[in-house]
């Protein structure tokens, strides 16, 4: 197989990574554009994620090293409710979900974490492990929701206001899931796109400002493809494969806009703009759990989750009008809902079941290139050159890839005991670092401790 380097293509300059295409051909004039992610026009990080859903944070600038307890505390903020989810943050406001009782709210906290607006969307979820599952995306004034019962709602960000709710159980033949939907919507231009996994839709197209269908994709149904030996339980042949806990990514290839995301036992790309399947591939799990975001690396995609052999790095490929992918190689990491980030030809994620603490992937090959064991699995955000990692055990660690391994720089607690759910995912925006667990959001300044000084 050749291999070329080509550059990162993304909407944030700053970013300037090198990753490799996995196509079997030399580049020639005809060969097509590597696919883009693409970015919310939104400022700030306005979504899952950040601005491309790909946990890149192009800041720079940042706090090399921390000191033996981490970097300064800015302020904490309690009371906003049990749960997962990160915050966004546009402009001077943060957004972000917690049940509350038997509710879910939403938060919009100013940029000292005082209460701006509290506004409800729905049912909390109680059990198994109760908390608010996915955050806001903002788009155009508005945030959008998607609770963990199918109740996908608008509000207006400025007041907490609701403007339109849809059910998507009722309104296209879908069910929950053993832990409840997570799925992070997608809003791509003027529709909201979400995994409904009914019997009427696998993924629809939502009006952004009155919540009206715009397109439905065909249902996906199960039995057409034989269970692999580590499924304990056959698929039920003639059922439709309900939504997973994973959200999707939106790209753009070849003029066509493609939204990539998975179902419970398949990863699929759509069509953005008419709503046609254009493929399917499974992605089987022994408990039918897959919550790793999908992952653009060059020409291809990389997923995978626990207790499955069919996760791997999948390059898009195109004859004619039909788009599909293939299988470029196979992984033995498992991540599940901490999240992989691309760093040039690397892929950079926690193991779950399979070995412990942490990865580095080559992109090319999906070698193993480095382990780290000392630090529980968790999820990460990569910015300035180092990987902020947050273990489901309550460390904050920074790590710098270095061609020996990753290279600590720093640790501390952000939960004083040892816990097993300290889930939400990093955030970075202004050299602040916002980290979450459950009922309290805190805020660190990442600034180099000279500036810091010298601002004060």
């Amino acid at each position: 197989m050749n291999l070329r380097i080509a550059p990162f293509l993304c909407l944030v300059p700053a970013v300037e990574l090198a990753v490799p295409s996995l196509g079997d051909d030399a580049p020639t004039s005809s060969t097509p554009a590597f696919p883009r992610l693409i970015a919310s026009p939104e400022p700030d990080w306005p979504q899952w994620r950040g601005p491309r859903r790909d946990g890149l944070c192009p800041e720079t600038g940042l706090r090399s090293e921390w000191p033996p307890d981490g970097p300064p505390k800015l302020w904490q903020t309690g009371h906003l409710g049990r749960g997962y989810s990160a915050p966004i943050v546009v402009g001077e406001r943060l957004y972000l979900t917690g049940d509350v009782g038997d509710e879910l709210h939403i938060f919009a906290l100013d940029s000292e974490g005082r209460l701006v607006w509290q506004a409800k969307n729905g049912r909390a979820w109680r059990t198994p492990y109760p908390g608010a599952r996915a955050g806001c995306t903002y788009a155009a004034g508005r945030l959008y929701h998607l609770n963990a019962h199918g109740r996908v709602a608008c509000l207006d960000a400025a007041t907490g206001r609701e403007l339109w709710a849809v059910e998507l159980f009722e309104r296209f033949g879908g069910k929950n899931i053993t832990w409840a939907l997570s799925e992070h919507l997608v809003v791509d231009r003027d529709r909201v796109l979400a995994t409904a996994g009914g019997s009427r839709a696998l993924v629809v197209a939502l009006d952004a400002q009155t919540g009206a269908t715009r397109w439905q994709s065909e249902p996906l149904r199960l039995g057409s493809d034989a269970p692999p030996a580590h499924v304990r339980v056959a698929e039920p042949a003639g059922e439709t494969d309900p939504a997973s806990y994973a959200s999707p990514i939106l790209l753009e290839w070849q003029g066509r806009r493609l939204l990539v995301g998975c179902s419970l036992r398949h990863l699929y790309g759509v069509d953005a703009d008419s709503g046609a399947l254009l493929w399917t591939r499974p992605l089987r799990t022994r408990y039918s759990v897959i919550a790793l975001t999908p992952v653009l690396v060059g020409d291809a995609v990389f997923v995978t989750a626990p207790d499955t052999e069919d996760g791997g790095l999948f390059r898009l490929r195109r004859t004619g009008d039909a788009v599909f992918v293939e299988r470029i190689w196979s992984t033995h990491a498992d991540t599940c809902h901490g999240g992989v980030v691309a760093v040039g030809d690397t892929l950079y994620g926690s193991w779950y079941r399979r070995d412990k603490g942490w990865y580095a992937l080559d992109a090319r090959s999906g070698h193993v290139r480095h382990r780290l064991g000392n630090l529980a699995m968790g999820s990460v955000l990569y910015a300035d050159g180092r990987l902020y990692c947050l273990s489901q055990e309550g460390e904050m660690a920074l790590l710098e890839p270095t061609a020996e391994g990753l290279r600590e720089r720093g640790r501390f607690r952000l939960v004083s005991e040892r816990v097993n759910d300290a889930w939400a995912h990093p955030v970075i925006h202004r050299r602040r670092l916002y980290l979450r667990y459950h009922e309290t959001l805190s805020c660190f300044d990442l600034r180099p401790a000279g500036q810091q000084t010298a601002e004060r």
